[in-house]
């Protein structure tokens, strides 16, 4: 071969290659030995094929069994025709001369024969040999071992018995009125049902719950026995001496009947002994056999009660039901599902089909007998992942599918896992449902992004957490719009605060399309912060998002002045009740005076003159309605005030100072014919509002309803007079107005700004480039979305982000080392995790001023890995160091001194509490002893139960907070969905429980944006042009204002920025008041507290000694004494006065990434740590650059 190829020849190829094989291939080769090899060859053997019809193939099999069923019937009911028809005068053989018997002997023939027609004959004789065939073909295609084993069976002796001698008739026909007991045959018939329900659930797939076989097999036994008794009694009977002496088959129904139901009336006897014998026989047989199938019956009805019922196909095809998926079935999560869901109106006929692979307990047993949930609620024991359990659900059938995870579980990974599962196989076996799912880690989002609905746990939390830290109250602010109230809690209290705190709690979010609106419909074309505001001022709703009517548009919060309202947009509101549940009533309904007052404020409208509106009537309606009372409200003008129309106003602002207005001008500016809803009467002789008409100070009491008087601004150099913009319909785009409008920001920037450059110094830095706004460079997770935020050019060393350990960048020590300009942000967390990346992201957002950044400290108590710590190295002011709440040292090392807030994050090691309730016992004793120990720290809480917040800032003789416990028991006895709501941790946003955000995925059914519109209202998305949640505070200078209904103007007319609710914080004014909540006033306990509190004081410095810390920065007179309330008002009232130190939540206008604020933040720094001259502020190399 090697000389071949050398001298370039190439060998011939073998035989078997030829070109015509290569082409051709194998098949044509000649003189090959090839095999044919069949497979499957013993099933067509002719014994196979009969095995493969009559007992393999599910189908065949049961349309045999089925007509055997038959035949047995058939052979039944001819013998009773055989009975019934039967003379009991002619027995004798067939052909043969009957005997006469005499009346006193017994007639032992007339067992032995019959009388049988030559017709019925013929049909029993030919079932019998049908029954004949079929059972000898079945004993040879079942032939497996001893041929006796089988001939002896029970079932094939009756087979025989009842075939055999037809068959023999054949050939004797003497023998064609022998007794054949025939009637035995039901217990043939009784063994082909049970095995046909078998083929039943195998070949035609019919869920037969085991429960429901065993009642038809044992009511099959009891027809069985009873027909036996019968038959029997019947035929033994016809011995008994004389005709009149023997029983038809009607009286031997009635005798077997009696006697085995106990009654034994003794009208009817038997009167020969075999007959005796054997009512006797089956009488113990029944007492044996009965009791037995009873006992299985029970066992199976247990086992059924535990497993659960399913969901009936005939109800799925005309009712509406929803599936909700657990792990395990809780009773606080179930409540919580069950009250959501069904406080809305239109769900009240939807079924709720529960599916768990767990048994109930029995709170929850007891739960679903109550009548109200025992009719709408059925519980199905199963697992989501087998298809058979998704059929007894009719999961093809369900409006929608709720996969719900577990909340108190100490590997919470492992619960993620069986959801992403669960949502798999519902997906699978139903690609068109609706699936709601509940996850509780981020990383975990993108297994289930399929899904129609996802909420995140951990994502929500931490994201709620950090806007408390910002906004205070934002917890409760959310938890309270996620949730169905009704806004009548607290209506009977006598305490104002629960009252409007009440009232307030019923608002949600809502929905409706612009053209189809009263609120809104006569806002088209017009902006959006023109709609909102008048809205508001005419029927109390807030207007908050929108929505085009355009592919691939999203909701946008607050857009804006420049976007201008359509009759296709989406809107989205604020208010107790959506538009369609409200009733727009008229008190004078004759049209022709509506129209004549109309007349009337159009003229006084355009001759300025005043005119008297008419009286309206507020009617309420009892149930989900709220009726909008309607006021002519162009008469509600001051008298003599002057109307000022646009131009004129610009020439007003154009001209400086020259002239000026007082307040009430711009509140008061009505449109012709406009009406608005007023939740109070408008007081015509309100000393403030003489105040401002004539610029004189009101001699009134209250300290924030006064404007500064008449010619002030002549006394305070550079000082202008208070004034409010109207709020213009469209923006406009003529320059001069631009002109104004800047020139009136700029003077307001630069008014706010020179109050605070002291502030502002010390965010200097040598090298601007060091910041930067953009994304994040490294994601922490798996399906993250990047947001804009702050962040540094060149992300610190990992060394650097240790809080109290030096590195060769940096000699710190503990967070006061650092000199921070702001109070910083201490979180506690028991290990990190990726969720913890949302905490971080909303508190270095975009939009957030550089000098308002609050310092992050992560105090974790195991060690991070690196790549959380890679993915947060590239955020401004954010350290971590290994400690616990626990310790003092730790506390003091992280700088709660200089800190705003304590966020306490719940330990998922906790989960292993024995006690279900003791999972919160760790951080509500330290959070109690950091309450002791630092009373001016503002800590806020996460819990696993909504039941322990009563434990938070515990007081045993708090006499206030007993009597607010008293108010959670009445709300909750009237099946309120938030009985804690008026717990004042709770109502001041210290206190949060994951298991608030479970209504957000259950609102979501209804109103299918509540998950988006959360996400953009917590800073989790960004959307092109929508607005954030941020706040402002009322301060001193801000009092002039003096109402909510202004406030929303001045907002709306300057900056954009709508106000959606406050926060307010109502001081201790004396003693006696509702407000106080002293512990004790007597003199034993105020020293007690004393000396406790001076022990304390000694032992915090003697830490702080110790670890170097200066020992003024500790505050020893902070008192443990409540002196204050803060409770959250979701879209107040237009007239809601404003008080000093309240929070206003306010939605402002987005932007854009690379565009500032639309308005200047208010520069205003914690003043706990003192500071100290001619300290200087060092940084670590490779840190932010912290300049403005």
């Amino acid at each position: 071969m090697a000389e071949g190829l050398v001298d370039g020849t190439v060998p011939p190829l073998p035989p078997r290659y030829r070109f015509r094989d290569l082409v051709l291939g194998d098949h044509y080769a000649e003189g090959e030995d090839r095999v044919r090899v069949e497979f499957y060859i013993n099933e067509r053997s002719f014994k196979e094929r009969l095995q493969l019809y009559f007992i393999k193939n599910q189908r065949s099999s049961l349309r045999i069994r089925v007509f055997n069923f038959f035949l047995m019937a058939v052979s039944c009911t001819l013998y009773c025709v055989r009975v019934i028809l039967d003379d009991h005068r002619h027995i004798a053989c067939h052909g043969c001369t009957p005997k006469n018997f005499s009346n006193t002997t017994e007639n032992w023939w007339g067992l032995l024969w019959v009388n049988r027609p030559v017709w019925l004959w013929a049909l029993q004789v030919s079932i019998a040999i049908i029954m004949l065939f079929q059972t000898v073909l079945m004993l040879y295609l079942q032939h497996k071992g001893n041929i006796c084993q089988q001939l002896m069976s029970i079932t094939r002796i009756l087979e025989f018995l009842n075939t055999i001698p037809f068959i023999i008739t054949l050939f004797w026909p003497p023998l064609r009125n022998l007794f054949i007991p025939v009637f035995l045959n039901c217990w043939l018939a009784h063994a082909i049902l049970k095995n046909m329900l078998n083929d039943l659930n195998r070949a035609l797939q019919k869920i037969q719950t085991a429960f429901s076989q065993q009642v038809i097999i044992l009511c099959s036994m009891l027809l069985c026995l009873i027909f036996t008794s019968i038959c029997g009694v019947e035929h033994l009977e016809r011995a008994a001496p004389g005709v009149d002496g023997k029983m038809n088959f009607f009286q031997a129904s009635y005798f077997v009947i009696v006697t085995f139901s106990t009654v034994g009336y003794g009208d009817i006897q038997v009167n020969v002994w075999p007959s005796q014998l054997f009512v006797a026989i089956m009488i113990i047989a029944a007492l044996v056999v009965i009791p037995i199938q009873l006992e299985q019956l029970a066992f199976y009805l247990l086992e059924r009660q535990k497993q659960g019922a399913s969901y009936s196909k005939h109800r799925a095809a005309s009712e509406k039901h929803v599936v909700v998926c657990a792990t395990c079935i809780q009773a606080d999560l179930i409540m919580d599902f069950l009250n959501e869901f069904y406080a809305h109106p239109h769900l009240q006929d939807y079924f709720v089909v529960l599916l768990s692979p767990v048994e109930l307990d029995n709170t929850m047993r007891l739960l679903l007998q109550i009548p109200i949930w025992s009719q709408r609620v059925i519980y199905v024991q199963g697992s989501a992942l087998r298809d058979q359990d998704l059929q007894r659900v009719r999961m093809d059938d369900a409006e929608a599918c709720f996969i719900l995870s577990p909340r108190n579980v100490m590997d919470r990974h492992e619960a993620d896992q069986q959801t992403i599962l669960r949502t798999w196989a519902v997906k699978d076996f139903s690609p068109n449902l609706p699936i709601f799912v509940q996850i509780l880690k981020p990383e975990n989002m993108f297994h289930v992004k399929f899904a129609d609905h996802v909420v995140c746990e951990d994502e929500f939390k931490y994201a709620l957490l950090a806007n408390n830290c910002l906004t205070p109250g934002t917890s409760t602010f959310v938890t309270l719009l996620i949730h169905t109230l009704r806004g009548h809690e607290g209506s009977d209290s006598d305490s104002q605060w629960m009252r409007m705190y009440g009232r307030s709690s019923g608002n949600e979010v809502y929905h409706i399309t612009l053209g189809d609106s009263k609120f809104f419909g006569e806002f088209e074309n017009k902006s959006f912060i023109y709609a909102s505001f008048h809205a508001h001022k005419k029927y109390g709703v807030a207007l908050v998002g929108v929505k085009k009517d355009e592919e691939d548009s999203e909701i946008q919060l607050n857009p804006g002045p420049k976007h201008i309202m359509q009759a296709s947009d989406t809107c989205y509101y604020f208010n107790i009740t959506k538009e369609e549940n409200s009733a727009f009533i008229f008190a004078d309904s004759d049209p022709e005076k509506e129209r004549e007052h109309k007349r009337k404020d159009s003229k006084s409208s355009l001759h300025n003159e005043p005119s008297s509106s008419s009286k309206i009537h507020s009617i309420i309606a009892s149930v989900g309605t709220l009726a909008i009372e309607y006021y002519h409200h162009g008469a509600t003008r001051q008298h003599g005030a002057p109307t000022e129309s646009r131009s004129d106003l610009l020439s007003r602002q154009s001209q400086s100072q020259e002239t000026q207005e007082g307040n009430h001008n711009a509140v008061d500016t009505q449109e012709q014919g406009s009406m608005a809803i007023e939740l109070q009467e408008r007081r015509a002789n309100d000393p403030a509002r003489e105040a401002l008409v004539t610029g004189k100070p009101s001699t009134s009491s209250g300290r924030n309803l006064l404007i500064p008087p008449a010619g002030e601004e002549e006394r305070v150099p550079g000082r202008r007079r208070p004034s409010i913009l109207p709020v213009l319909e469209i923006m406009s785009s003529d320059p001069e107005d631009e002109e104004t409008g800047i020139t009136f920001t700029a003077e307001k920037v630069e008014t706010e700004v020179d109050g605070d450059i002291e502030d502002i110094k010390v965010w200097d830095a040598k090298n601007e480039s060091d910041w930067m706004k953009g994304y994040p460079p490294v994601a922490p997770y798996i399906g993250y979305t990047p947001m804009f935020s702050h962040l540094l050019a060149n992300p610190r060393k990992l060394c650097c982000l240790e809080l109290d350990q030096p590195c060769s960048h940096s000699n710190h020590h503990c967070a006061r080392d650092y000199n921070w300009p702001n109070n910083s942000i201490i979180v506690a967390v028991e290990s990190t995790a990726p969720g913890l990346y949302n905490f971080i992201v909303p508190l270095r957002a975009h939009w957030r001023p550089k000098h308002t950044l609050k310092p992050i400290v992560i105090m974790v108590e195991k060690r991070p890995d690196t790549v959380f710590l890679e993915s947060i190295a590239a955020f401004p002011l954010v350290y971590y160091m290994i400690g616990s709440i626990e310790s003092l040292d730790d506390l003091l090392r992280a700088g709660i001194l200089q800190a705003d807030t304590v966020v306490v994050v719940d330990r998922e090691s906790s989960k292993l509490a024995e006690e279900d309730y003791m999972a919160d016992a760790c951080q509500v004793v330290a959070v109690q002893t950091m309450f002791k120990l630092f009373p001016s720290s503002t800590i806020i809480t996460e819990l696993t139960h909504p039941s322990n917040m009563r434990f938070m800032q515990f007081r045993a003789k708090d006499y206030y907070a007993l009597k607010l416990a008293q108010k959670q028991k009445r709300e909750k006895e009237r099946g309120a969905n938030l009985s804690y709501m008026f717990r004042l941790p709770f109502a001041a946003g210290n206190v949060f429980t994951a298991s608030m955000l479970d209504t957000l995925l259950y609102q979501s059914f209804v109103k299918d944006y509540m998950i988006i519109f959360t996400r953009l209202l917590l800073g989790l998305d960004q959307a092109h042009g929508s607005g954030y949640l941020c706040e402002m505070k009322i301060t001193t200078d801000d009092l002039w204002i003096r109402t909510y209904g202004r406030l929303y103007q001045k907002l709306c007319s300057t900056t954009f920025e709508i106000p959606v609710g406050i926060y307010r914080t109502q001081m201790q004014s004396d003693s006696k008041s509702e407000l106080s909540v002293t512990i004790d006033d007597d003199d034993q306990s105020s020293t007690c507290l004393s000396e406790e509190r001076a022990a304390l004081a000694e032992l915090v410095r003697s830490k702080m000694k110790k670890l170097g810390l200066p020992e003024s920065d500790y505050d020893a007179e902070a008192t443990e004494k409540r002196s204050a309330l803060s409770y959250v008002l979701i879209n107040p009232g237009f007239d809601t006065k404003l008080e000093l130190d309240d929070v206003i939540f306010i939605i402002r206008p987005a932007g854009g990434p690379n565009a500032s604020s639309p308005m200047p933040p208010r520069r205003k720094y914690s003043t706990r740590r003192p500071k100290t001259e001619g300290e200087k502020r060092e940084e670590p190399q490779g840190s932010m650059d912290t300049r403005l």
